[in-house]
This record gives structure tokens, C-alpha cells and sequence, in this order.
């Protein structure tokens, strides 16, 4: 399936520990295609949609080769077999409203994990997050915590998440983003060097209006169809 290579601007980890920390640019043809789709200006909501649930399987499928298992014996119609389950409480966290458009496919994989809500969007005036919701319990953090969000680009509201679960005691996170601007991938990796961030495609910068470039527009407004008409 697809391959996950470390990229980015930010001090690299050791090959030990690239499964542990650093950026993983998740590099497959499918991924490719998919993207170059999704950036379409012509692709309508109901595609969009598509590609962004085909781009999160891909995606939450590498992020999640590390995640530990345990011994697990089951009856067959044959006889009893060893296998594995999963080991430990895992969190899928979606940044509203854009991340909920991830949501699906990825607890598809991963029926068995919870989803908390982080509600974040960005002040346009200074480009900086501002909370309106959170509900995580007082107690019993989740082992590992799957940020979901499908731009990452000046990086606020995903440091401002990752504040917020390290808050709540979560031992491990991982960032999945469809695409990021490098800038932003260098701010949440200057703050949180041990957190894995999985990408589709990383773009060169951001616009004065902090619009990844090229990017897609807004990923949010795509994945509801709340943008505005053309005159």
C-alpha cells in the first residue's frame, strides 16, 4: 500500500526512531491522483468528499503501522488460531468542521477507537485559533490520539490541539493533514518534535491571506458546499 517517506524542514530524527517522531509525506500514485483531484476547482462537494475519505484510508492506514497489538486466540471453524488485537484506548480527535470530513474512513479502520470533538477555527483578522468547544473528560486520557484536520497550514490549530491533549495526559499523537504548508509543519514541529505528522502533499508556502499555495481553497467549505456563489 502506500509508503511513508520523512520530509520536512524540521530536525530529523535517527532511522531508529522515525516511527516514533518526525514527518511522514505519504508518497503511493493513488495519493498523487487523489490530490490532484481534490485541488480541482471544478470538483464538486460530492467528489471532494470522496477523495478526502480515499486520501484519510490511505493516510490513517500508515499512520497507523506502529500502533501496538497483543496476543489474541480465536475459535475458527476449524479449530483455534493465535492472532493479535489491538492494544490500548485510541482516540480519533477530527478539528472542527473540516475534520469531520475524515472521521468516517479512518473509524472504518478503527471501529473499536472513540472521537472526541475539538472545536477551533481561525480569527481572520489575526489568523490566529480560537477554541469554541471541548469536551474531553477530566480523567482516563486515550493512549494514542489521531488529530484529524485536512489543511495544516499556519499550524495554530493543530499546536492548539496538541496543547489541549497534552493537557489531558495523552502518552501519544499523531497529526494527519491531506495537505500542509511548510510553514506550518515548522511550527508544530519546532513545539511538538516528538509528534508524527502524516501528509499527502506538502506545499512551498502560504499566501498574504495565509491560504496554503497552491493548496485547494477551503477544505471545510468543500467538504459542506457553504461556498460562496460566483457572481
Amino acid at each position: 500500500m502506500a509508503g511513508a517517506t520523512v520530509a520536512g524542514g524540521a530536525a530529523q530524527p535517527d532511522a531508529s526512531s522515525t516511527r516514533r517522531c518526525g514527518i511522514h509525506l505519504v508518497k503511493h500514485p493513488l495519493v498523487e491522483h487523489h490530490v490532484t483531484r481534490m485541488r480541482r476547482e471544478s470538483t464538486r462537494p460530492s467528489e471532494f468528499r470522496g477523495l478526502v475519505r480515499r486520501l484519510a484510508t490511505l493516510m490513517a492506514y500508515e499512520a497507523t503501522q506502529d500502533l501496538p497489538t497483543q496476543p489474541y486466540q480465536v475459535q475458527t471453524p476449524i479449530c483455534e488460531a493465535d492472532g493479535v488485537q489491538i492494544k490500548g484506548r485510541i482516540g480519533i480527535v477530527p478539528i472542527l468542521r473540516a475534520g469531520l470530513g475524515m472521521v468516517d474512513p479512518v473509524l472504518d479502520l478503527l471501529p473499536m477507537a472513540e472521537v472526541w470533538h475539538l472545536g477551533l477555527y481561525r480569527d481572520e483578522a489575526t489568523a490566529q485559533p480560537v477554541s469554541y468547544y471541548d469536551k474531553l473528560p477530566a480523567k482516563r486520557p486515550v493512549d494514542v490520539a489521531l488529530i484529524l484536520d485536512p489543511m495544516l497550514a499556519t499550524g495554530g490549530s493543530v499546536t492548539a490541539a496538541l496543547m489541549t491533549l497534552r493537557d489531558w495526559g495523552v502518552p501519544q499523537v499523531k497529526v494527519l493533514s491531506l495537505i500542509a504548508a511548510q510553514e506550518g509543519i515548522d511550527a508544530v514541529a519546532s513545539q511538538f518534535p516528538e509528534v508524527q505528522i502524516y501528509v499527502c502533499q506538502i506545499d512551498p508556502e502560504l499566501n498574504a491571506h495565509k491560504f496554503i499555495v497552491p493548496g485547494l481553497g477551503d477544505a471545510g467549505d468543500r467538504i459542506f458546499n457553504t461556498l460562496e456563489p460566483h457572481d
